[in-house]
């Protein structure tokens, strides 16, 4: 099987009668694709950002971001008040986050054990998964809100990128913590969160803020607080979406 990377180039290549069954895209820019007459029975698109706002995906001329970000709504009650801009709109937005990841919780503990580091098709497993909330929220409130030098605790997981970017990966431990530290680490961030939105005010919100990984781009209160819940849900829905496949027992299933 031929494996492109980001050292090959392929902006507006051709594909002309080929076949790409079965072939998958990682990390790829497939930005102002055009497909036609192409068979997409059974494809699968995961772009969490595609539901900006701002990006748009046609199918047959028609624009289905809405529809996706409406169903999401539907399968994740509370989600839909991620993009909340009021202190109480927020503490009631993250009060739903905490519920759904209460549940997951909940499910994850009542699997066979071990099923917290089974990971599905390369993906992170659940308790990588809680590692990098752990860092996100240290980025995003740790870092860009409060301030604080070094914001990263040792346990977080950090994107495959982070160092190929230029940051500096030996913050963080190697290997596999165990679970229970995982979980005690997450517990004081999701805290940290809700202590910071119990006392949060209108003028807090407006307070501009550095953005860590785009200092030219520069952020608020708000705008960071929206990250961490963005990244709350589409985390949540990527560790559902496992625990369903492992469930299932489902092909591409591989322990640690």
């Amino acid at each position: 099987m031929t494996t492109f990377t980001g050292s090959d180039d392929l902006r507006g290549a051709r594909f002309e009668g080929a076949d790409l069954r079965g072939a998958r895209f990682v990390g790829a820019d497939l930005s102002g694709v055009v497909m036609r007459g192409v068979d997409v029975a059974d494809a699968d698109v995961d772009a969490p950002w595609l539901l900006d706002g701002r990006s748009r995906l046609l199918v047959n001329g028609v624009d289905v971001t809405p529809f996706v970000d409406a169903e999401l709504d539907r399968r994740f009650p509370g989600r839909a008040q991620r993009r909340a801009s009021d202190p109480d709109g927020l503490r009631a937005a993250w009060a739903a986050v905490e519920r759904a990841w209460d549940a997951a919780l909940d499910r994850a503990a009542a699997m066979p054990p071990g099923t917290v580091d089974v990971r599905v098709d390369g993906e992170w497993s659940f308790a990588q998964t809680l590692r990098h909330l752990v860092m996100a929220t240290d980025t995003w409130l740790r870092g860009a809100v409060l301030g604080v030098e070094q914001p990263y605790h040792p346990i977080g997981q950090p994107n495959d990128e982070y160092a190929l970017d230029g940051h500096d990966p030996s913050v963080f431990a190697e290997g596999t913590p165990p679970y229970d530290e995982v979980l005690e680490v997450r517990a004081g961030r999701v805290a940290m969160v809700r202590d910071l939105l119990a006392t949060v005010t209108a003028e807090d919100l407006a307070v501009p803020r550095r953005n860590p990984w785009a200092p030219q781009h520069p952020e608020t209160t708000l705008s960071c607080l929206h990250t961490i819940l963005e990244e709350e849900w589409e985390h949540l829905r990527y560790a559902l979406r496992d625990l369903d496949a492992i469930e299932a027992g489902r092909a591409g299933v591989t322990e640690g």
